[in-house]
């Protein structure tokens, strides 16, 4: 098997322990990785805006390492803060999915590099550490590439409101859902998995040389 040259971790039950806290053992891990050569990638389905704290905390903006956000719509560089892999919504899906989340009656969201941004308060404005940026007109206000937007629900009403989303959106985005509360919106074919291939092929190396750990 050829040497390890990155490790992607999820961060929640993975990177993190029960108290969402990276314990002195895993820091100590993670920099003897480092001193030898591997590149440290967090992943996550949170926004970029969500992960690099905790990738500063690492201290990957000065050691080296990578973020892949939005479930792998993004990949960042921590030193240099350069794109290496990104997918982005068409610009015409926006209003659309918008129209669609008002016609459903449930609230939608999308990110920007200040926080949350959303008409309505909702759950994930509660569990993440990021501000919440509240709008008048949400379809009107992201005028920027987006990465991933999110419908926050009743989980009752989940599977239904997925299943009237997937055949509206058909051939032109996924929808798919990652928790009871939260479906997903993305570009087609984005996933962790792809997204590490792309960062492989960017550092010229091959899936021989990645480990990942976690759930996907």
């Amino acid at each position: 098997m050829a040497e390890i040259k990155v490790l992607a971790l999820d961060l929640d039950g993975t990177l993190t322990n029960d108290q969402k806290e990276v314990t002195p053992r895993t820091r100590a891990a993670l920099d003897a990785a480092i001193e030898r050569g591997v590149t440290v990638v967090l992943a996550s389905g949170r926004p970029t805006a969500g992960i690099t704290p905790l990738a500063k905390d690492l201290g990957l903006d000065k050691k080296g390492g990578c973020i892949l956000s939005y479930n792998g719509g993004k990949i960042v560089d921590c030193c240099t803060g350069e794109t290496l892999v990104e997918k982005t919504l068409d610009p015409a899906l926006v209003p659309e999915l918008c129209a669609f989340a008002a016609a459903q009656d449930v609230a939608i969201l999308t990110y920007s590099s200040e926080g949350i941004v959303c008409e309505r308060a909702n759950k994930e404005c509660f569990t993440t550490k990021l501000p919440m940026i509240p709008v008048e007109d949400l379809a009107r206000y992201v005028d920027y590439p987006v990465c991933k937007m999110l419908i926050c629900l009743d989980p009752d009403r989940r599977d239904a409101v997925c299943a009237a989303g997937r055949q509206q959106f058909a051939g032109r985005m996924d929808l798919y859902p990652s928790s009871p509360f939260f479906i997903e919106c993305v570009p087609l074919g984005v996933a962790k998995d792809a997204s590490l291939a792309a960062l492989l092929d960017h550092m010229a190396l091959t899936r021989d040389n990645l480990m990942a750990c976690g759930d996907g």
